[in-house]
């Protein structure tokens, strides 16, 4: 049996690691847990339902059905899975298109994008992609979860103003509709916004592990008996079709999927992009270990099986999460316990649905799109970096002029593009000995004004050196050469390159070659076995000469220093190589430097 195939099979085994971990304390532990969380899911998983175009109950049945899935096979130990809001509006943008919400169609459909939602995310778990994740830029998440509060909020205001007026369309459209129906708005309604508005501020502000969506919908619900209920013309939710989700195959057509394909990649993506996210982050604070591939198996297993018990897409959520592992829980079973505990709380709570008016309900998916965007992290990111503002700015943007789906990919190709950039840029310059703490260490020259040898050039690049960043490289080399005018021996220093391929070997070569035609002197420093394993496969060993390919910068300048102009070295001033005691001249100084002055585009960063 092959190793790939031996990893797979461990990954969708029903025995997990962590079954070991479970105790009569974790237990009691996890089931107290698991009772808060179920608590705090049960309008919020009618509010994602709303949301997703779809009838309540299904929000409540992906908060079962892929909450359990997901905690047997997930990696996390404390991260809860289910319904979440980002997904929610990406499948309502990408279904919407192709049938009326709420309808029968509608929900047929939702149900086979789950279905391939959960394949794409198996499969790219068993193929070992969860790496591929950490390069999408953390600001496509930023920028997405904002443009989706706004198209969220938007589609909620008529609710609760107690509007009817059309749906469907972008975020400014839907605004454009409430403004101009604005003066139709029903008065209860609004009391009815407020009153829970209020309600889950006042709440939230006493104790978070308080479930104040509850405790919001029920004042919300009194708010609209004491108005009169039906007479004030409010409306209410319609009774709950079904408490226990039906076993039912999706209708699988070629020409559905083909359509559905394209929102399906958005779907799934998002789902793993909050997911492991979210599971990176708990495992960080609590020390745990952490399989981003397992995960993803267990995001995949958990929408494959929500598809068949009327549940959409799902992943994992924070609010859920954060609360479970603020209320105690200790592994997975926490998860299941909701799971077991919301489906048992649906027989009870399934009569009083009919009691919460829509304006009730809309009030709280405000709120909760307000929650979505984080202001703080979009400051850091706006006043820190202009690649991430581009990403950001991308991003939200087109999801808020064009599709959700759509938008997540412009973040993906804008985050590939700035990390394409930036790889293709690295840091070169020219780099001299000082002290710092009491001892000797290469700096910037240019940012620590430092003194450099007048016969050897200090080169050092930090970043890949590859057919993409070749021009730059050369570009820079040349300049910092006008600079300082052509040097007697050249020291390149390869510490800081990740990745040679043929091209940056050739460039090596070349940069060897035209030197010592001009009778200069050329040494290089490597001293990881892959960057020397790469340079003597690329044959840069023998166009060097493995005499002149170093370990450590102390016995590369040895080197260059004895291949030195003593003539110079007489009058020379500067001597800022310990090396420098063997030859004529004046006795070896401390190099001088002044205070970091830190240039806008300083050209080199010796670490």
């Amino acid at each position: 049996m092959s190793p790939l195939l031996q990893k797979s099979l461990r990954r969708l085994s029903p025995l997990r690691p962590w079954f070991r971990d479970v105790s009569a304390d974790s237990l009691r532990d996890d089931a107290l847990a698991g009772l808060t969380n179920a608590a705090i899911v049960l309008p919020q998983g009618v509010a994602f339902a709303i949301i997703a175009g779809l009838p309540p109950e299904y929000g409540l049945f992906t908060a079962i059905a892929v909450c359990a899935v997901a905690a047997v096979w997930g990696a996390s130990m404390v991260m809860v899975s289910g319904p979440t809001t980002a997904i929610s509006a990406v499948v309502f943008t990408t279904l919407s298109q192709f049938a009326p919400a709420g309808t029968e169609e509608f929900i047929a459909l939702a149900l086979v994008l789950t279905l391939m939602v959960g394949a794409l995310q198996l499969m790219a778990g068993l193929a070992g992609m969860g790496g591929l994740i950490a390069f999408v830029s953390h600001s496509v998440v930023i920028g997405f979860t904002a443009a989706a509060a706004l198209l969220i909020a938007t589609s909620q205001l008529s609710g609760a103003l107690g509007l009817t007026i059309a749906g469907g369309g972008g975020a400014f459209e839907r605004f454009e509709r409430v403004v101009a129906h604005s003066g139709e708005a029903n008065l209860s309604a609004v009391v009815v916004s407020l009153v829970t508005l209020a309600t889950i501020l006042l709440v939230v502000r006493i104790d978070k592990r308080i479930p104040a969506y509850i405790l919001a919908l029920f004042t919300g619900s009194l708010a609209a008996w004491l108005l009169g209920g039906d007479a004030s013309d409010l409306k209410f939710f319609q009774p709950l079709a079904s408490v226990v989700p039906a076993v039912a195959v999706p209708d699988l057509s070629l020409s559905i999927m083909g359509e559905l394909f394209p929102g399906a990649v958005a779907v799934a993506f998002v789902g793993l992009l909050e997911a492991i996210s979210i599971g990176k982050s708990f495992a960080l604070r609590r020390g745990e270990r952490y399989d981003s591939n397992q995960e993803i198996v267990g995001q995949g297993l958990s929408n494959m099986a929500g598809s068949f018990l009327q549940s959409y897409a799902g992943s994992g959520s924070f609010t859920r999460s954060g609360l479970n592992a603020e209320s105690g829980a200790r592994t997975p079973m926490a998860a299941l316990f909701a799971a077991a505990m919301l489906l048992a709380g649906l027989f009870l709570v399934a009569p009083l649905v009919r009691f919460v008016p829509v304006a009730a309900m809309a009030s709280i998916i405000l709120y909760v799109a307000f929650k979505l965007v984080n202001i703080a992290e979009i400051r850091h990111i706006v006043t820190t970096s202009r690649s991430e503002t581009l990403i950001l700015l991308a991003t939200f943007l087109t999801g808020v002029l064009s599709e959700l789906d759509f938008a997540i990919l412009v973040g993906v190709l804008v985050s590939l593009a700035v990390f394409i950039n930036k790889s293709a840029r690295p840091s070169i310059g020219v780099g001299a000995p000082m002290e710092k703490d009491g001892r000797r260490v290469f700096r910037n020259v240019f940012t620590y004004n430092l003194t450099e040898c007048p016969q050897i050039a200090n080169l050092r690049i930090e970043g890949p050196l590859f057919f993409g960043s070749v021009e730059h490289v050369e570009e820079k080399f040349r300049e910092i050469e006008d600079h300082f005018g052509r040097k007697r021996g050249t020291v390149l220093n390869l510490k800081g390159v990740g990745k040679i391929d043929l091209t940056g070997a050739d460039f090596i070569i070349t940069e060897c070659r035209t030197a010592r035609r001009r009778g200069q002197d050329y040494h290089l420093i490597a001293s990881h076995k892959s960057a020397r394993d790469a340079l003597r496969r690329l044959h840069v060993f023998e166009a060097v000469g493995a005499d002149h390919v170093h370990f450590t910068k102390s016995d590369a300048i040895r080197h260059a220093v004895d291949k030195v102009d003593d003539e110079i070295c007489r009058s020379c001033t500067a001597r800022i190589f310990h090396e420098c005691a063997g030859k004529p001249g004046p006795r070896v100084q401390e190099p001088a430097h002044d205070e970091p002055r830190a240039p806008e585009d300083a050209p080199f960063d010796a670490r």
